[in-house]
């Protein structure tokens, strides 16, 4: 059998059992599920398939590659082991024009905007970008200093240089509305930077301890839509609701074991927060009608939250106009309304890093701990028989960005 029709037979057939495993155990419940997990009995075509996937790269001949060839995740698991890096802090620029980096708060980073299929690489001063939840502003981290301008690379609105945070490994940035201050979040605290201060809100210094220091895991913040809540965590400690001042008015504890994540609905009207054991979690949602002194206990049912989902491990997230698109530590997007209600899933695979959506809420763009930048036209319909999900979407293309390599297109 020549190797493009093994690799269709074969991956048609392991999406077409996994699609119907998913769903058997979504309706039924994963406990009724007697069947074996299915397997993609792809791994020994690995080598050739790379090795024809650079060749398409270098002589412009990607489109046929693609429809000869639909893109896996698991065949090539040995080339992200040594290959893959983390693809995060992802922002919408404008039409088809994104925003992103390469690697961690404590590596070396590479800054890139992705307009069409053009891929332009930024200044490698560059070590974080933000933006705010309105009005386009963005935030650039460059030589321990934060920029905040109108726009991508528009006029400037402040320079923040940085004395207390100089140095520090930033997970996320996020510039309030106005450009005036920017949420920074570190491994080593959560702070806001105002042009008069750097003032740490998270975690809570225990004046008892002499030997208190500020180092957290799974840090991980949000700001509201409009400013006026900040929504700070970390592994040790509960989600913690601020005022815009960084003062805590509430408080929510896990349902699952660690605080992971958090997110505001895009018109504000509900907060939802996710904890994770291992590569699970929980994701509860509150009304913000009651921020204020509101006191969730962990681990115990109430009448003042509702499960939003009960298996991710929720790594980032963003909020469309009815519904949350959150990424989870197995490599899926989902998406769920404010009830919980699962709308569609969508596999891409390995832990997802980044993503963001077009203003019209047609394109998203996803990035993974793989190396992989992925293109979807929501709803558009699938492009193969391939795809695993039910989200009937459409793969433009996925951006390949590995260490030591050029960057290819599949």
């Amino acid at each position: 059998m020549n190797i493009k029709k093994e690799w269709n037979n074969l991956g048609s057939k392991y999406a077409t059992e996994i699609n119907e495993m998913v769903e058997f155990g979504e309706k039924n419940g994963w406990e009724n599920w007697k069947g074996k997990e299915p397997e993609d009995k792809r791994d020994h075509l690995a080598d050739e398939i790379y090795r024809l996937l650079k060749e398409a790269n270098k002589t412009n001949t990607i489109d046929e590659f693609r429809e000869h060839f639909p893109p896996a995740h698991s065949p090539l698991l040995k080339f992200f082991e040594s290959k893959g890096q983390n693809i995060g802090q992802l922002h919408f620029i404008e039409n088809e024009k994104i925003v992103f980096l390469t690697g961690t708060a404590y590596q070396k980073r590479q800054a890139y905007v992705l307009d069409a299929k053009e891929i332009i690489e930024l200044d490698p001063s560059i070590h974080a970008i933000g933006k705010s939840p309105r009005n386009n502003v963005f935030a650039i981290l460059s030589d321990n200093k934060i920029t905040t301008t109108k726009g991508w690379q528009g006029e400037i609105i402040r320079t923040f240089p940085l004395t207390e945070t100089k140095d520090l490994g930033i997970t996320n940035l996020i510039p309030f509305n106005d450009g005036h201050k920017v949420l920074v979040i570190t491994s080593e605290g959560i702070y806001i930077v105002s042009p008069n201060a750097e003032k740490m809100i998270h975690p809570e210094p225990d004046l008892q301890d002499e030997e208190w220091d500020s180092y957290i895991d799974m840090e991980n913040a949000t700001l509201s839509n409009n400013n006026a809540y900040i929504v700070v965590g970390d592994q040790c400690n509960d989600h913690r609701i601020l005022n815009q001042e960084g003062q805590q008015i509430g408080e929510i504890g896990p349902q699952s074991s660690y605080p992971h994540f958090c997110l505001f609905s895009k018109n504000d009207d509900q907060l939802i927060t996710n904890s994770c054991h291992f590569y699970n979690g929980i994701t509860i949602g509150v009304s913000t009608d009651n921020l204020n002194d509101l006191h969730i206990e962990a681990y115990a049912d109430s009448d003042a939250y509702n499960i939003i989902d009960e298996g991710m491990r929720v790594y980032v997230g963003l909020a469309t106009e009815d519904l949350y698109i959150l990424g989870d530590a197995y490599g899926y997007i989902k998406a769920f309304n404010k009830k919980g209600e699962c709308i569609w899933r969508h596999f891409l695979g390995s832990t997802i890093s980044g993503i963001t959506i077009s203003d019209d809420e047609k394109t998203l763009w996803v990035g993974s701990y793989s190396g992989m930048l992925h293109k979807l036209q929501l709803g558009k319909g699938f492009r193969d028989n391939h795809t695993i999900g039910n989200g009937n979407h459409y793969e433009d293309f996925r951006l390949i960005i590995w260490k030591d390599e050029p960057v290819m297109k599949w």
